[in-house]
């Protein structure tokens, strides 16, 4: 029972390190959350759905980011599926697990600083309108 314990703990704590190294780079977080605003099935389109609106990045430069390092990372941790052509991402088998840290964020966007809040524009609305 000891033993069964500490394998689940081991387990539990290895998959919220996958899922806050996932979600701590601003370009996985807006694909995450363009995911999350689309049916299960559907695909987003890359790069767009990956840029912060506020803070726009040239778009050769995160499709190369994308490609080397956010993608894969997702891809690896089951969170994603992506393709080159057509550029798009779509939810992986395990997209909840990075999926829930925004819904709970969201759900709570009144309780959240305000410094975290002022410029992310989810979290404005959600705030606004609840």
């Amino acid at each position: 029972m000891v033993f069964s314990r500490y394998e689940n703990g081991t387990d539990v704590i290895e998959r919220w390190d996958r899922v806050f190294e996932a979600v701590a780079a601003e370009p996985r977080r807006q694909l995450i959350v363009s995911l999350l605003d689309r049916e299960p099935d559907q695909s987003v389109r890359l790069p767009e759905s990956a840029v912060n609106p506020n803070v726009p990045i040239a778009p050769e430069r995160l499709e190369r980011e994308l490609k080397h390092c956010h993608l894969p990372l997702l891809a690896d941790g089951g969170y994603i599926e992506w393709e080159s052509d057509p550029f798009v991402a779509s939810r992986g088998s395990r997209f909840e697990e990075v999926a829930v840290v925004f819904e709970t964020l969201h759900s709570f966007a009144a309780d959240v600083p305000d410094q975290l809040v002022l410029g992310c524009q989810r979290l404005e609305r959600e705030r606004q309108f609840g």
